[in-house]
């Protein structure tokens, strides 16, 4: 990342606290009691997956290993705290949006002695990184599962605290008016075996979903970033895949991965998740999805991260890098000695950084959305922690699952959880119309009867859950724009995880080495390219 010398140079005091009115920003700790009973923002992560970055050394993210969760403990405890201290006038750095990139970046730039202020519109961490607890239930805001597979995530993150529990390895569809499995045959071997004559696919597709599965351990992941490219329905084809198994078990099962049953994403993307499935589980953690940033944030300094905080625009950030000032939305304004971080979604990180993308664009199609809708249920229809598709390429559901039978953790005891995810917001729809909607199509899946007792707890509609990742796509932008600004976010790595953790440990790299000048800029230039 950095040479060891960028942290004497670098450090500075903190931000000083003192009263603010309460209509100023406030920081991490101070919002959390106020949204405490309401909506509890644990922690959250899904279906992202990243692609093509260069090993971390040891020294600056080796594994963590914290005893719990902070996220409630701190919530809990902040009423009691001193009053909300106001924004600081000036900072090192700033960054602007607190979902995993920025969340990531503000901590090793701390970690390295730079005062590294995190603003954050909203009122709490994660950007779509998130969960709700709404009477006792656990609502992941968009429906996710974290793989335990990524490598980056591996080192920066502590699985023990997070309190992973997982899914089944492969899914029930819903094909001809019943259930059929697929299963990983490396790990279901009966279920496997059981599954070869169901007509979710021929017996060779079974057979070749198994090869690929060994196929996807071959060569590193930067191999997989620099395959060529097509579409996954092209790859798929190309391996030999009928068109039962593409359409019945892939669309729904790729679909509710990346919101695109038209599988039309990078077909690298597809590689780089199969070998995460074949190297890791598929799991929520125990306080939910938003657990995953709670724990990012839960790293950063006293007073250095503030919700509420809406940044209007960045002035400044020229040739000079004389500090650019971040004006937010109530007029005050903080100016950044060292530079300035953009870590929102894409769509917002072109407003706020105007035309000073265009040398290096961020993909300009539009994302993909999806609706998610919560259920509370007196009982699953079985134990099972799976699955469930929509093989038959009818109707609004794509994929549904009962998140309690995963991990108990997601509703009250003697209740169940029922998670049912939509590909596309479904705007021409009220929530009562897409409620009614959603109940009806799953009463031949899980009984009418049984559906009829569910109750609709809320909608989530994304209409940007991901950037667009069809081919051609750059899974590596540049995340330096000269004059002191700095992007990062899943918009230029990938719509994963993995990306978005990756993204923001490169621009704090970018953020070190171009501030640091002489031989501590070439010491964080040779950290990077051994790595």
């Amino acid at each position: 990342m950095a040479s060891a010398g960028i942290a004497g140079q670098a450090s500075l005091q903190g931000a000083r606290p003192f009263a603010s009115p309460c209509a100023a920003p406030v920081p991490l700790a101070s919002c959390r009691q106020q949204r405490a009973v309401a909506n509890r923002s644990t922690s959250r992560s899904g279906p992202r997956h990243e692609a093509h970055y260069p090993a971390t050394p040891a020294a600056v993210c080796a594994p963590r290993r914290s005893p719990a969760p902070r996220g409630r403990a701190v919530a809990a405890a902040a009423a009691a705290g001193p009053a909300a201290p106001q924004l600081p006038s000036e900072a090192d750095v700033v960054v602007v949006g607190a979902g995993l990139a920025g969340l990531h970046c503000a901590e090793l730039l701390q970690k390295r002695g730079v005062t590294a202020l995190l603003l954050e519109a909203s009122d709490g961490v994660g950007g779509r990184v998130r969960t709700d607890d709404v009477g006792g239930f656990l609502l992941d805001r968009g429906f996710q599962i974290f793989l335990t597979g990524y490598p980056y995530a591996q080192q920066v993150l502590d699985y023990e605290a997070l309190r992973l529990r997982p899914f089944y390895a492969g899914a029930r569809v819903w094909f001809n008016g019943g259930w059929h499995t697929v299963a990983d045959p490396l790990r279901h071997f009966v279920d496997g075996l059981l599954s070869l004559a169901n007509p979710i696919g021929s017996v060779g597709d079974k057979v070749n979903v198994g090869v690929f599965r060994l196929k996807s351990l071959l060569g590193s992941i930067d191999d997989i970033f620099a395959r060529p490219e097509t579409t996954i329905e092209q790859r798929l084809k190309e391996e030999g895949f009928s068109p039962e198994i593409i359409d019945r078990f892939f669309r729904p099962f790729l679909g509710g991965i990346f919101f695109d049953t038209k599988l039309g994403t990078s077909s690298r993307l597809f590689s780089f998740v199969m070998r995460m499935l074949a190297t890791g589980q598929n799991c929520l953690p125990e306080g939910g999805i938003g657990a995953v940033a709670e724990q990012l944030g839960g790293r950063l300094a006293a007073d250095s991260l503030f919700l509420g905080a809406k940044v209007e625009r960045i002035e400044g950030g020229g040739g000079d890098n004389a500090g650019a000032r971040v004006v937010l939305a109530d007029g005050r304004s903080v100016v950044a000695r060292r530079g300035v971080v953009v870590a929102t979604e894409g769509p917002e990180a072109r407003r706020l950084l105007a035309g000073r993308l265009e040398a290096s664009p961020s993909k300009p199609e539009d994302g993909v959305g999806t609706a998610c809708l919560y259920f509370s249920a007196p009982s699953p229809p079985n134990p099972d922690n799976v699955l469930y598709l929509n093989g038959t390429g009818k109707g609004l559901v794509n994929n549904a699952c009962f998140p309690s039978t995963v991990s108990a953790s997601y509703a009250p005891a003697g209740q169940a959880l029922v998670s049912v995810s939509v590909i596309g917001t479904q705007p021409q729809l009220s929530d009562d119309e897409l409620t009614a909607a959603v109940k009806a199509e799953l009463g031949p899946w899980f009984g009418a009867g049984q559906v009829s007792s569910w109750q609709h707890l809320r909608t989530y509609r994304i209409p940007f859950a991901q950037p667009s990742q069809a081919p051609p796509t750059n899974f590596r932008r540049p995340v330096e724009l000269g004059g002191g600004l700095f992007v990062c976010g899943d918009h230029r790595d990938s719509a994963t995880f993995e990306g978005a953790l990756v993204s923001g440990r490169r621009a704090a790299e970018a953020v070190l080495a171009s501030s640091s000048g002489g031989v501590a800029a070439q010491a964080a230039a040779k950290v990077t390219s051994a790595a």
